[in-house]
């Protein structure tokens, strides 16, 4: 049962995971040139709780490798640390670039304007994700705690976000597909990993039904 539980909160962290970050992304492009103050701090605050909702889903899947094969408990805690470090960072960029929205007297785009946060979100970002993917996918891979689909796709999404660390060299125009702040690093990564997890978040929770027990027998009299 308490496995059950796991799988279902582990499922629905995911699921709300991938949901908040499927709103945040597009609202990056209502606006060409320097959005307004109230576009910048609601898809900043949107995604403030996707990466709340992310660090619930590494806390939990944690515990389930751990259940799951007890052996490859440190691959869990690998992709727990990683998952926290990559949410911790981009929590830090999402407050310096909100921190300058509000101080300024007139709109900006503090993709542009705020020099290194897109370091963090970008290069930084994508290999601490590339990190969290590979812990994910060999977790998974090990002990047949989902599907061999997710652990597959979570080492491909690894090796291309491996391919996007390098950016930073490219500089920072967000209408550039291989920059450390263009559309491909940053906005394209981002809906491709929400997708995927969105599809990990219902896989790992249809899975708590199917492990779930039958119940006891019923006595024939």
């Amino acid at each position: 049962m308490k496995e059950t539980i796991a799988r279902r909160l582990t499922g629905l962290a995911g699921i709300a995971t991938a949901a908040a970050f499927m709103v945040e992304v597009p609202l990056y492009f209502i606006y060409s040139g320097s959005p307004p103050d109230t576009n910048v701090l609601a898809r900043l605050l949107v995604g403030i709780l996707a990466l709340a909702f992310l660090i619930v889903f590494v806390t939990a899947f944690r515990e389930l490798v751990k259940a799951a094969d007890p052996a490859y408990e440190w691959v869990g805690t690998m992709a727990f640390a990683t998952g926290l470090v990559y949410a911790t960072i981009t929590l830090v960029s999402s407050g310096l670039e909100a921190g300058a929205v509000i101080a300024a007297e007139h709109p900006i785009d503090p993709t542009i304007t705020v020099s290194g946060t897109y370091i963090l979100y970008g290069a930084i970002g994508r290999l601490m994700l590339a990190l969290f993917l590979t812990a994910v996918g060999y977790g998974i891979s090990r002990t047949n705690l989902l599907p061999r689909w997710t652990g597959r796709s979570a080492f491909v999404l690894a090796g291309v976000n491996l391919v996007f660390v390098p950016s930073l060299f490219f500089g920072n125009t967000p209408a550039h597909f291989y920059a450390a702040n263009g559309w491909g690093t940053t906005a394209l990564m981002g809906a491709i990993i929400s997708y995927w997890m969105l599809a990990l978040g219902i896989s790992t929770y249809r899975s708590a039904t199917r492990r779930a027990p039958a119940g006891p027998p019923v006595l024939q009299h």
